[in-house]
């Protein structure tokens, strides 16, 4: 077998089970569409209010249902069948959708309205993120979690590298509605392919029974896992303060760079989905994740940032938004199968839903964070203090790791004395 085949054969490894082959296909569609959405509202609410602080608190009304209900979401996630779950919560999205669409092509679309169907999609992830992230594991087992985990990374990101190019020639050609539209047909693919998939060729998975003191149980397991804990807690500290790419951006765009169209606000965000689908690959042919490799990442990922932070012209920031996304990806997606790999089968969607949380559900805080930032200063300032956050993070988990060694040396010292 040549190089480039088993590099190949490595890389896609979970590609070879066909239900989770036909969940990606279905994905890539559904997360294009998304992407065009994302675009488009940030678009939609600048032109309708030209406030930083206002797209910051309409990108966090998206989480504060996760924010708030997240470990709620994990449990129902535990306690049902997952592919039931995302027919409900597809269905959903792509409802929000149209009507989106329908508002801003009859001209009834406000800040209030658009503020009210965020929130209302923010429902919606509280239910489907950990139903997603554990159905995974149930299509290709424990051997091939962290590649399927990765290859999911890169088709999220494939979605981000094809949505805002498509987005900003709708925008630019046919109107904002238009991508709305898109998004809601673009479900369909998902629901055809759950549809597609063989029960019977699904991984048994035990669902937990009501009891009380479920989601007590879930902190405090992750709480006494010091690996759980510190994935958690590093991913929160990111997701809060660095994650922030659809405030950060379009307002470097327009008040950095001077650039009105929705073409250059496009290019930022596929130079960071072009480099998300590098490092995604790169993670799903290594496939193993470590502690180690979650801290180098990290110290990459702030590094990276930082130059887009205080890049000199557009060009030079879409150059540096190519790493800055490869280093993003591949330590989401590490952190990620981290937590999958190293948690119980009747915890996962529990603790999933923390990771749900500590990524997505920090958004609230950081979004309307970040926007005030930026208006007490500029975009630039606003970037750089999330990659401070990230470097500082960094350093942490490379002291955990070496503290962490050492007590293992010592534990194994002990033991041959």
């Amino acid at each position: 077998m040549s190089a480039a085949r088993r590099f190949s054969s490595k890389t896609f490894a979970a590609l070879s089970v066909r239900n989770f082959r036909l969940y990606f296909v279905g994905q890539l569609i559904s997360v294009s569409g998304t992407w065009m959405q994302s675009v488009a509202q940030g678009w939609l609410v600048l032109q309708l209010t030209g406030s930083s602080v206002d797209l910051g608190f309409v990108i966090a009304l998206q989480y504060v249902p996760m924010l708030l209900l997240g470990s709620y979401g994990g449990l129902i996630a535990d306690r049902h069948d997952k592919r039931r779950i995302l027919y409900f919560t597809q269905c959903g999205a792509a409802v929000l959708a149209l009507v989106l669409g329908v508002l801003v092509t009859t001209h009834h679309a406000t800040l209030a309205t658009v503020m009210v169907l965020a929130g209302l999609l923010g429902v919606v992830n509280l239910f489907d993120n950990p139903a997603r992230q554990a159905f995974v594991q149930q299509m290709v087992g424990h051997e091939l979690i962290a590649n399927a985990v990765s290859l999911n990374s890169v088709l999220m990101n494939a979605g981000r590298l094809i949505g805002p190019g498509i987005a900003a020639g709708f925008i630019a050609v046919v109107g904002t509605a238009d991508c709305f539209y898109a998004n809601a047909a673009s479900f369909a693919a998902v629901l055809l392919a759950l549809f597609m998939m063989r029960r019977s060729e699904f991984l048994p998975m035990k669902t937990v029974e009501r009891q009380k003191g479920q989601l007590r149980l879930g902190l405090r397991y992750v709480a006494d896992n010091p690996l759980l804990r510190n994935v958690v807690v590093a991913v929160a500290v990111v997701g809060t303060f660095a994650y922030n790419f659809t405030v950060t951006l379009p307002l470097l765009t327009r008040q950095t760079f001077h650039q009105n169209s929705a073409a250059d606000y496009g290019l930022l965000m596929a130079a960071m989905g072009a480099g998300a689908v590098i490092g995604g690959l790169v993670v799903a042919h290594r496939s193993r994740p470590t502690p180690k490799m979650l801290a180098f990442l990290m110290l990459g990922f702030g590094s990276f940032m930082t130059l887009v932070a205080f890049a000199p012209s557009v060009t030079w920031a879409e150059i540096a938004l190519v790493p800055t996304g490869a280093f993003s990806i591949a330590l989401i997606a590490t952190a990620n199968a981290t937590l999958q790999l190293n948690s119980s089968q009747q915890m996962r969607g529990r603790v999933m839903s923390l990771y749900a949380i500590a990524f997505l559900g920090t958004t609230p805080i950081g979004a309307p964070l970040v926007g005030l930032i930026v208006s007490w200063s500029n975009p630039r300032v606003g970037i750089a203090v999330g990659s401070s956050l990230a470097l500082a993070t960094g350093v942490g988990l490379v002291f955990s790791h070496r503290r962490d060694e050492r007590n293992v040396a010592q534990l194994q010292a002990a033991q041959t004395a």
